[in-house]
């Protein structure tokens, strides 16, 4: 089955959390020990009703505090199709856990208060949603029982995010108006809105189309280990295993290794005990090749027909995550998929001010601050631009001192 993985954002007490209990509650997605708790749990709405907030508030704090704080996952799946959702912090504060969440996601949900309209989060939000790639957005316009269910509100709010949709270049978006709290329009029709003919929410998560890229331009497989037992019955047996980042590759392709540039064609895809005659983006399997080439951990087997950049200098967008800010003194590491090298920031190009839009240019980098850098790494990395193929187009930083995960890229284009 069809699995959609999305990410819920927007301010504080927009109603993150409640939206995703609502929609976990009334599609019936919620086990009998946590239906249990959640009737046996004393915090409650205002109306007396369940606040189904507790339903992705993990934390202790968050309970506390009434706002998200880290990333909670939930899995829940209807007739049609199988969920992930990551429910995001809207704080500013909390910046690269959003980032974190988005990274995968296939479609984003921003959540806008129907009384307070586009502020300045709703911008900031959508810009992360841009330079994340993330293709597929709604705009779930939020606590619609507080305004009457008003037609030229929602109206208004549309018209308003339109403009902000159209500076940051975020094409197809989706309106939908909904009271979380009530339960209007998100897995059933609101009866208070007749004005509004089109989907509910879980109707649109169930149809809306995510295009899946399973060409042979973007076939891309990182070398996880090299299969060589080395055994009497197996004694010329050499494979190599991974798992498939992007594209689709078949037997008989040619393909490149990267960074050596050694040609082959694959002889056998190897997964579990069957031999596919394809392997398709998010397949572990073992690829075996006609020629015997020296390939090791960190290599990356691509198309012939359509290989990726290949640098040592690389322009690139850096969300940083570290308390301690970016040193451009110091030699980190970058991991590319399976392939760790060390690298050194050689230049901050510019910080972005996430909630104008204008580029600043002061150099002090800080916790949950976003940019462009170049980065200059010790052996050159193939990669694709993050905006054409993300699962080759994103790497991390790593503090090689204390091997902490200090920031994300996204990788832009060669630098040399």
């Amino acid at each position: 089955m069809d699995i959609l993985k999305f990410i819920t954002a927007g301010s504080v007490d927009d109603g993150k959390s409640t939206l995703i209990g609502r929609l976990l509650y009334d599609s019936d997605a919620i086990l009998a020990d946590q239906l249990e708790a959640l009737h046996a749990s004393n915090r409650k709405n205002d109306d007396g009703t369940i606040d189904l907030a507790i339903l992705t508030d993990g934390l202790k704090a968050e309970r506390e505090q009434g706002i998200t704080i880290d990333v909670a996952y939930k899995y829940f799946e209807t007739d049609k199709r199988k969920f992930i959702i990551a429910d995001a912090p809207g704080h500013i504060q909390y910046t690269r856990n959003m980032v974190t969440g988005a990274s995968n996601a296939d479609l984003a949900i921003i959540l806008i208060d129907a009384r307070k309209g586009v502020v300045e989060q709703t911008t900031r939000h959508s810009f992360l949603v841009s330079l994340l790639q993330i293709q597929k957005v709604v705009i779930a316009i939020n606590k619609m029982d507080m305004v009457d269910y008003s037609e030229d509100t929602f109206n208004s709010i549309v018209a308003d995010y339109q403009k902000i949709a159209a500076k940051l270049g975020i094409t197809d978006v989706t309106f939908i108006p909904v009271s979380a709290l009530k339960g209007d329009n998100i897995v059933y029709p609101s009866t208070t809105m007749s004005w509004y003919t089109g989907d509910n929410l879980l109707q649109h998560l169930e149809t809306v189309e995510v295009n899946r890229d399973n060409t042979a331009a973007h076939a891309r497989l990182p070398v996880q280990w090299v299969v060589r037992p080395q055994t009497d019955e197996l004694h010329d047996y050499r494979g190599y295993a991974g798992r498939v980042a992007s594209g689709a590759f078949k037997v008989n392709d040619k393909v490149t290794i990267l960074p050596s540039g050694f040609t082959s064609t694959i002889s056998k895809i190897e997964m579990y005990d069957k031999e596919p005659a394809e392997a398709l983006a998010g397949m572990s399997v073992t690829v075996h090749l006609k020629d015997n080439i020296d390939i090791s951990r960190g290599d990356l087997i691509v198309n012939s027909a359509g290989e990726p950049q290949l640098s040592s200098a690389i322009e690139a967008d850096l969300c940083w995550m570290d308390t301690r800010g970016l040193d451009t003194s110091l030699t980190y590491l970058v991991q590319h998929n399976t392939k760790t090298v060390r690298c050194k920031i050689r230049e901050i190009l510019y910080k972005v001010n996430i909630n104008t839009l204008e580029k600043d240019f002061d150099e002090d980098f800080k916790l949950n601050d976003i940019g462009r850098v170049v980065i200059k790494t010790a052996e050159p990395l193939a990669f694709d631009p993050y905006q054409e193929n993300k699962a080759n187009g994103g790497a991390i930083i790593i503090d090689s001192r204390t091997n902490v995960t200090v920031g994300a890229l996204m990788l832009r284009q060669s630098a040399e």
